[in-house]
């Protein structure tokens, strides 16, 4: 087993911010076999239906591989200096505050780090921001207020340690499911107690003891409530909080203002949370975009960490506020400086001693002197003139920034874009009059940093396809061009690891906290090697936890607790936009999808953009499951397919954030999302957005299977990959002149197709002989076929397509529950109707679901809660 450990490639998984460990095996045909790594500590061998499924996303179908300038295809030296003159034209014409980095919390380390330093230290201006402002800015404005610097406490092990973890704002099942898995493993060995404070009931409340169901954007509310509790409880550690802290009379009396009822919580309810966190000393409270993604985001996180600070619960075994990042280098990205109110090293940008440090250590012939412009100042400032020469890496904005449909204009009409990532085939690669090829994982050398501070390697496992080439030297041969040529003669990222190593000694001499000098003189050997390692690395200490003994970075050494109130939601509901619009993730996609999409696995358990909302809300509106919904905001419109659920709050549904111009033009979630941004942190409010919902009024439905990739030219269009092709949703207002020609239009095909019709529907084939090439399946009403079955059909040789059903001798699996082993509904059923008294531990044992990842449970245990067959009494 040793020996077969050995020769996989040790790397880190690309998606969210626990930061698993993967081994890595090349196939030899340019893709990979993957596995959770045993002995990484984030993951310990687990991995989520994402992670295992990476090795299905190495195709190059769509990848760019050589650079291209307005479409064409160019060597690296045309456009590299085409992207240095324009840059160095708009610094000579109208300031260095005239261009602007866009990046992304998916960039490694060393990437993050070349870009800072070319923006801040060479061009001088800090208009270098990041898509981690969409994911974890506010975490960093509560931080600093608290603590003085961007410090997170705790560790993964405090899951395991704690006796009740609270879960804020955060669908630890979908969204970090490795982390729920080790939750849920405590929770069954050990007892521990965990609450969930979610304005819906997600997969996540299935191991909860309680669920505290709370108006959207109240928690302030809620743990100032605490916080008064707690002042009357034994908790209060009066010796930490006089010894250790500052402000803590003006919190509480602060906090005492503000009226529980706004968080919609019955009496009931609020006591019994303060009775447990009181009583509970081993509590963690873990957080997410829940809490960051508000108006009032900093002053969420800061309400929490006053409960902590006023208890002395921070930095002790299983004691402390947790942040959970989106982003897998979220903190890399606050690590060297990425946000645009940041210097690297967690150093301050408006700190006149850190910027000349800062400066003289990278011998820069200037220093940006205050912070640059937020992602949403930015593309407004994109919008109207003010920067005139873009680049965005590795992100897509034109589909994941708030008024989307705003930001892709603005892109579209800039003077100069640049964009470096995999593929042209993206709504922001769309727009670049400069596309550069990036290598992507699997492909590229660098270093992450999870959400407890463990630095991993993310390894090369195959080459990179073309010409492609990583973030760190794009970056550094711009910086060359632009004529610094000694400061960016980089020939390796262990050489920017060892200089960003390096500059972090300064945080250390400033007394602050990221301090990795201990691995600044690591050689490329031992970087190739480096063994997963929770900074800080220095000559004074290495890992741990922060604050236990008391001390923190603040100018006089103590907390600071802050003074907050609840503030409602910046968009105010009305006759005309009545609805609170939730937004966030699905549990097998990731942000735009342009890898997790390349998995037909991954796309079979939620493969249409949707919107949950209660059967209340359906009901007054006039919809019906299964119905197109219209949605429509102050910033934009999106047409989504209507799931209703109990689980959605009244008044508050929710959608998915993923669809994008390639898989849903008419789907775009964040188009709906005003810019609305909490006042410290910049994090835009994207939880929280009034909307007004109507029926779509479509003249007709439909379905396809193409081999080809469709043309989504109609109304309503939303298309995934199967093994063989492509399965699309469709809808229309007016009739086509023909079916047969809509379908010839859409998906390339050609001749006289088999044809089935009835009163209300037609059913489509198109053949090559014996192969499919696509199915059209239109009705005036939603398309009920076995959609599973008819993309399968792709697959086989002159298969019975037009019955839209397996046959009876064919047992059909029904929609994906669990994409890790492919086990449809159906299945599951069927096992649950063949032993009524089952455990859920037996169920997935018989149907192999659930016993993987583990984040399809919570949907297992609604099937048995809603289809169990009654025991006979004996």
């Amino acid at each position: 087993m040793r020996d077969q450990l050995d020769s996989a490639i040790r790397t880190t998984c690309p998606y969210c911010g626990v930061g698993c460990g993967v081994l890595a095996r090349p196939d030899g045909a340019g893709g990979l076999t993957v596995e959770g790594d045993p002995d990484h500590p984030a993951n310990y061998g687990r991995l989520c239906s994402k992670g295992l499924a990476l090795g299905e996303t190495m195709s190059l179908d769509d990848r760019l591989l050589s650079p291209q300038v307005h479409g064409q295809s160019t060597g690296w030296d045309q456009a590299l200096d085409l992207v240095a003159q324009k840059f160095k034209a708009s610094i000579a014409e109208h300031g260095p505050d005239s261009v602007a980095f866009y990046v992304s919390g998916q960039l490694l380390t060393e990437c993050y780090y070349v870009a800072n330093k070319l923006m801040k230290g060479f061009i001088g201006s800090a208009n270098i921001d990041t898509n981690s402002r969409l994911c974890m800015a506010s975490t960093v404005a509560g931080h600093k207020r608290a603590f003085g610097a961007d410090t997170v406490p705790g560790t993964y092990e405090d899951l395991e340690e704690a006796d009740l973890v609270v879960l804020v704002g955060s669908n630890l099942a979908w969204c970090h499911p490795v982390l729920y898995q080790r939750l849920a493993a405590a929770r069954a060995a050990r007892g521990t107690k965990i609450v969930v404070v979610d304005p819906r009931r997600t997969a996540t409340c299935d191991i909860a003891d309680l669920h505290l169901k709370l108006a959207p954007g109240s928690d302030v509310s809620l743990f100032n409530g605490l916080l008064a509790h707690l002042a009357q409880s034994t908790a209060y550690d009066a010796d930490f909080v006089s010894e250790h802290t500052d402000g803590f009379a003006e919190a509480l009396s602060q906090a005492r203002l503000d009226d529980l009822k706004s968080t919609g919580l019955t009496a009931e309810e609020t006591a019994d949370f303060y009775q447990l966190f009181a009583k509970t000393e081993r509590t963690v409270t873990v957080f997410s975009q829940g809490v960051n993604q508000s108006s009032s985001g900093a002053d969420k996180v800061n309400a929490i960490l006053n409960c902590h600070m006023a208890t002395g619960r921070i930095g002790k075994p299983g004691m402390g506020p947790l942040s959970v990042t989106g982003q897998p280098n979220a903190m890399g990205g606050r690590e060297t400086g990425g946000l645009a109110n940041m210097l690297a090293a967690h150093l301050d940008l408006e700190n006149d001693d850190h910027k000349a440090a800062v400066q003289s250590f990278w011998g820069a012939p200037t220093i940006a002197q205050k912070p640059g412009l937020k992602a949403v100042d930015m593309f407004d400032a994109v919008a109207d003139g003010r920067i005139k020469a873009l680049w965005v890496a590795c992100t897509n904005p034109a589909v994941s920034m708030p008024d989307a449909d705003r930001v892709r204009d603005a892109i579209k009409a800039c003077d100069f874009v640049v964009v470096s990532d995999l593929t042209t085939d993206t709504d922001t690669a769309r727009l670049a009059d400069v596309v550069l090829p990036a290598a992507g994982w699997g492909e590229k050398d660098g270093t992450v940093t999870n959400s407890d501070r463990t630095i991993s390697r993310q390894k090369a496992t195959i080459a990179a396809p073309g010409l492609a080439k990583p973030d760190w030297a794009i970056f550094a041969e711009i910086g060359q061009r632009m004529g610094w040529a000694e400061a960016f003669d980089y020939d390796g990222p262990a050489q920017v690891f060892r200089e960003h190593a390096r500059l972090s000694a300064l945080a250390g001499k400033f007394g602050r906290d990221f301090d990795i000098s201990g691995l600044s003189t690591i050689s490329d050997d031992d970087y190739d090697s480096l063994a997963p390692t929770r900074w800080p690395v220095s000559a004074i200490r290495t890992g741990g936890r922060f604050f236990g003994d008391g001390r923190f970075f603040t100018p006089g050494g103590k907390a600071r607790f802050v003074a907050v109130t609840q503030r409602p939601p910046a968009a105010v509901t009305g006759p005309k936009y009545p609805f609170r619009l939730n937004t966030g993730r699905v549990r097998d996609q990731w942000h735009t999808m342009t890898r997790t999409a390349k998995s037909p696995r991954l796309s079979r358990h939620l493969a249409e953009p949707f919107l949950a909302i209660h059967p209340d809300d359906a009901a007054a509106i006039g919809l019906a499951p299964a119905d197109l919904a219209l949605v429509t905001s102050p910033t934009g419109r999106a047409i989504l397919r209507v799931f209703i659920t109990e689980d959605a709050t009244p008044g508050a549904p929710f959608a998915p954030m993923h669809w994008t111009g390639e898989t849903g033009p008419a789907s775009r979630v964040n188009a709906l999302v005003a810019p609305a941004v909490d006042p410290v942190s910049g994090q835009p409010e994207s939880k929280a957005s009034v909307v007004a919902i109507a029926p779509f009024k479509a003249d007709w439905y439909g379905f396809a299977v193409s081999r080809g990739k469709p043309a989504l030219a109609t109304d309503y269009a939303a298309t995934m990959r199967t093994e063989s092709g492509w399965r699309t949703e469709l809808a229309g207002q007016g009739q086509p002149s023909s079916w047969e020609e809509l379908a010839q239009s859409l998906f390339a095909v050609s001749g006289e197709p088999e044809t089935l019709r009835s009163a209300t529907q037609t059913r489509l084939a198109f053949w090559d002989g014996d192969i499919l090439q696509a199915a059209l399946f239109v009705s005036d009403q939603p398309v009920m076929v076995a959609r599973d079955f008819v993309a399968s059909t792709l697959n086989a040789a002159r298969p019975n397509v037009l019955a839209a059903r397996p046959s009876a001798h064919m047992p059909d699996p029904g929609p994906t529950v669990c994409s890790c082993m492919s086990v449809g509904r159906n299945t599951i059923l069927a096992a649950i109707s063949g032993a009524p008294s089952a455990s859920i531990d037996q169920i997935c044992e018989a149907t192999g679901a659930g016993v993987t990842c583990g984040s399809c449970r919570p949907e297992i245990t609604e099937l048995m809660a809603r289809f169990k067959l009654p025991v006979a009494a004996e």
